[in-house]
This record gives C-alpha cells, sequence and structure tokens, in this order.
C-alpha cells in the first residue's frame, strides 16, 4: 500500500498488475469544480484506490472516497456540513472497445494511451454523490420566516367559481 499524496495521473493497468493500492488525502481546493456548488473549498478528500484483476484478467478500480463538505441548506438557507461517502468499482478498458463482456456491477473506465486523470475521476465521483438538494435533520432547521400571507380580499370571497354551473347541470337527472 502506497501513502502519502495521491497522484494526479497514474497507468492503471501497470499498477493493476502490482495489485497496488494509493491511499492518501486530496485537498478540497484542487478539485475546482467540486469547489462550485459548495459554501467553501475548506477541507480534505481521503481517497483510497485499490488497483487489481479480475477473474477474466481485466483491470479494475476499487475506489473510496471520505469528505465532509459546506453547503448551503435549502429549507433555512444556513451553511451544512454533510458527510459525503463513495464507492465505486471500475473496470478499465481500452477507448472504443466494447465493454459488453464485462460483469455487472462495473462502471466502464474508457483509458487510452495517456495515463488516467486520477484526480478528474475523484472530482467525478465526488460531484456524482452530492445532494440534488442540501438539508439539515428536519429537527435542526426550520424554513426561514417570511412576510405574513396576505388574507384574501373580499373580492376573492365572494367572487363565485364560474364552473359551479357545471356541477349543478352534473347534479340535475333532467339533463
Amino acid at each position: 500500500m502506497l501513502k502519502g499524496p495521491i497522484p494526479p495521473h497514474v497507468d492503471p493497468r501497470k499498477l493493476a498488475d502490482r495489485a497496488a493500492t494509493l491511499a492518501g488525502e486530496l485537498q478540497l481546493s484542487q478539485l475546482k469544480r467540486l469547489a462550485d456548488p459548495l459554501e467553501d473549498d475548506q477541507g480534505v478528500v481521503r481517497a483510497s484506490f485499490a488497483f487489481g484483476r479480475d477473474e477474466q484478467r481485466t483491470a479494475v478500480i476499487r475506489s473510496q472516497l471520505d469528505v465532509e463538505v459546506k453547503m448551503i441548506c435549502q429549507r433555512c438557507l444556513e451553511p451544512v456540513v454533510l458527510p459525503i461517502h463513495s464507492e465505486c468499482d471500475y473496470a478499465v478498458v481500452n477507448e472504443g472497445a466494447s465493454s459488453q463482456h464485462l460483469p455487472k456491477g462495473y462502471d466502464v473506465l474508457e483509458v487510452g494511451e495517456d495515463p488516467l486523470d486520477l484526480l478528474a475521476l475523484v472530482e467525478d465521483e465526488l460531484l456524482l454523490a452530492l445532494p440534488i438538494v442540501p438539508l439539515h435533520d428536519p429537527e435542526i432547521c426550520q424554513p426561514p420566516v417570511g412576510p405574513d400571507e396576505p388574507s384574501p380580499s373580499e373580492d376573492e370571497v365572494t367572487r363565485s367559481n364560474p364552473f359551479s354551473v357545471l356541477a349543478q347541470l352534473k347534479r340535475d337527472p333532467n339533463v
């Protein structure tokens, strides 16, 4: 197991041949696309990547990511700290190669001759793991107090429904 900083680019096939494991931390500030929906980019991502080969000799990567992010609660509009955990199993295939032969449960990761951008993979995985609507627990937060709802005016109360005539016709058995 290699501990320390996660390298930005790796050759997944060579690491799979050695059954290598990379573990380390990344600064959230390094992940620019991930920082956009967040309140701030302070914190670290704890990442682990286990490379290996499956029964079909396909290069596979098992990733585990953990991070705490700060977002804006959409109920009370205050910051909320959310723990994000993501696990994914990737099958590494050549660009343009068929992935029909792969067992179910793998996400396909097409890699050409260039090294795999591991930071982009981490960023994509965490973006998919973010909640669509970040919220505090319901016991903790309440919606912001806004102006009181105006009471209906007399015109709205006394105005009749234009379809009430149809309701009367529907009840009349002679029609």
